[in-house]
């Protein structure tokens, strides 16, 4: 690997600065994407009763995405249910957002590191075949040995490219499993805090 870098010059520097980059957002997001950080299980068996203090406690206790969509439910009970559930709608695209914080960077370097080999690849072999006469006359195990060490750079650029796609499909679909959840459960907590009472008229009374 070593060997790779030194060869490989300014090209193979540049990818080993994605891979560490690439790597840097896996870990983060792969902590930050755990099921106990965005939807914590105490605040979740809460979500079915009435009381608002009691729920506002623990999302206090526990801050989560979950924990700030339950705020905002709360916050705006005082208006009709539609208009909660807009504003409830504002607050989860930010909370997606900030799930997905970090994914378009491992999808740029997805697209961008076998490109980046490629080039190098062919950068490193132009040369070569500028001196194709002098090598064919003489040693051709130094153009062999060239022709390697540009490939390598394809090479390099497909290992840090092919982690990186694992890992951002992955995110991706964490993020939508987790974003279907949190619909689910802030769908029972609308549901609780609405509930639908028959008025004296024999109507209902729907906040």
């Amino acid at each position: 690997m070593v060997d790779w870098i030194k060869d490989g010059g300014v090209f193979a520097w540049v990818m080993l600065g994605m891979s560490v980059v690439s790597l840097t957002f896996i870990l983060e997001r792969a902590w930050a994407l755990r099921r106990s950080r965005v939807m914590p299980a105490g605040l979740a068996s809460l979500l079915g009763q009435a009381d608002p203090s009691a729920l506002r406690g623990a999302c206090q206790a526990q801050p989560s995405p979950l924990a700030r969509l339950v705020v905002s439910v709360l916050d705006h009970l005082p208006w009709s249910k539609a208009e909660n559930v807009s504003a409830l709608s504002v607050q989860a695209r930010r909370e997606i957002l900030d799930l997905e914080r970090g994914l378009v960077f491992l999808e740029i370097i997805v697209g961008i590191a076998p490109l980046l080999g490629l080039v190098g690849t062919i950068y490193g072999i132009i040369p070569l075949f500028g001196d194709f006469g002098r090598a064919v006359s003489g040693d051709n195990s130094l153009m062999a040995k060239g022709i390697g060490a540009a490939l390598n750079k394809t090479l390099m650029g497909l290992m840090v490219a092919i982690p990186s796609l694992i890992a951002w499909s992955l995110f991706n679909k964490k993020v939508e499993s987790l974003a279907i959840e949190l619909e689910s459960l802030c769908d029972v907590l609308l549901r609780q805090q609405y509930l639908v009472k028959p008025g004296n008229d024999g109507t209902d009374s729907t906040r």
